[in-house]
């Protein structure tokens, strides 16, 4: 105890020695102040932080694992129909939710679920087939200019522009994913990162097509020729008309939450049935071992151009219904950090885990507009709590359990 305490105050003095320049020193004019209350409670918060991972929360933790594990072994059916309510339940609540909130509440719920898309589509690369992948925003990029320039040159609906762009998006994977079939690891990584800020110096260099960083227009869609603006622009009938009720800038928000929540509703269900498939235990072979993968007769151009090819056009539908949430497209909105946000989502959630991904893109998208109130210290709270999961969980916020046979044994064996 006497030697953590030590440690506890070396760790203080550290770092008060460095926050205090950056955030004790402020300029007033031409001299500079000094604030030693930032520094002090910065370095208290240190010190609470190093007396809190002290703690033996791995030791805890594996034994309330170790807990869990029994209780379901011992009654699996149970198990098995609490997750089909609380599945049940979670739609419910994202269904009643654009109803509860106001529009600025549904603007942060709709963003959520196209993160959750963009981390299912990043989790088939990452997760599943082990392609660490940075330049995933190039095929959001692809989805959402896709939209905006299909509209903009030849008039294509929203409904159209849909699939249309998620083909778009896995053409552009499988391109990616010929020239890095006979990479690996940082190799792999600095190739798609290059890929990325291809994307987006295109994006933002080709102004007499894109705009440059000018940006389009996306309009907002229709449904069955019912628009949800006051006035009609598209040639159909405003909704509140049809209905004779009010208007409401709500129901443009609620609307597109709704489609958007079936939308990720699906592809969960699709990625759960992939995961299961043969294709998705090839994707598991060739992120374990690609060499005994090989040995066993599986084709890895194939495994892994498929990976490519769903993966980008999952990102592909986010970034359309990103153009459409937004009305307006730039390339400053496909940047480096996005990629990296989403592989944050990833690893927060779990590598390979559907649950965990969607759990952490809540997090990750929730938690920094909860923080709006603390916004000089909110990236530094984020880091903060990434750095207590990923030492608390070190494989994410689910792992993903691998399936486990047991065969009868002989009569007259076994213990």
């Amino acid at each position: 105890m006497k030697g953590r305490w030590s440690t506890a105050a070396w760790v203080g003095l550290v770092a008060l020695l460095l926050f205090t320049p950056i955030t004790g020193l402020v300029l007033a004019g031409y001299s500079v102040e000094l604030h030693g209350q930032r520094p002090l409670w910065l370095a208290c918060m240190a010190v609470l932080g190093y007396g809190l991972f002290s703690l033996p929360w791995k030791r805890w933790l594996s034994e309330l694992q170790r807990s869990t594990r029994s209780e379901e072994v011992d009654a699996p059916p149970r198990v098995a129909g609490s997750r089909r309510y609380g599945i049940a339940l979670a739609v419910l609540v994202a269904l009643a939710l654009p109803f509860l909130l106001g529009k600025y509440g549904i603007s942060i719920a709709t963003l959520a679920l196209i993160y959750i898309l963009l981390a299912l589509g990043l989790n088939i690369v990452v997760g599943l087939a082990g392609l660490l992948d940075l330049g995933f925003v190039a095929f959001y990029a692809v989805g959402a200019y896709g939209y905006a320039l299909g509209q903009h040159y030849f008039h294509l609906s929203f409904w159209l522009a849909l699939p249309l762009a998620a083909l778009l998006a896995a053409c552009f994977g499988m391109l990616l994913g010929f020239p890095v079939l006979r990479l690996h690891g940082d190799y792999l990584a600095i190739v798609t990162l290059g890929f990325g800020e291809i994307i987006r110096l295109i994006l933002n260099n080709w102004v007499s097509v894109t705009g440059g960083p000018n940006g389009l227009s996306a309009p907002f869609p229709t449904f069955l020729g019912l628009e949800f603006n006051r006035r009609a622009k598209q040639g159909g009938v405003p909704l509140h008309e049809f209905l004779g009720i009010d208007y409401a800038s709500e129901h443009r928000a609620i609307f597109l939450y709704l489609l958007l929540l079936l939308v990720v509703l699906a592809m969960v269900y699709v990625v759960v049935r992939l995961k299961r498939m043969p294709i998705g235990r090839t994707w598991e072979a060739l992120r374990e071992n690609e060499i005994a993968c090989r040995s066993l007769g599986i084709n890895h151009v194939t495994v892994k151009l498929s990976a490519f090819a769903l993966g980008a056009m999952v990102g592909g539908l986010g970034g359309v219904f990103f153009a459409a949430s937004q009305g307006f497209v730039n390339p400053t909105s496909f940047t480096f950090f996005e990629s990296a946000h989403i592989l944050a989502i990833v690893v927060l959630g779990g590598m390979g885990s559907t649950t965990g991904v969607v759990v952490a893109a809540l997090l990750l998208t929730v938690l920094p507009e909860l923080l709006r109130d603390f916004a000089d210290y909110r990236v530094l709270l984020v880091g903060i709590a990434m750095v207590w999961m990923m030492i608390l969980r070190p494989r994410g916020l689910r792992q993903r359990r691998r399936p486990l046979f047991s065969l009868p044994l002989p009569k007259g064996e076994g213990p």
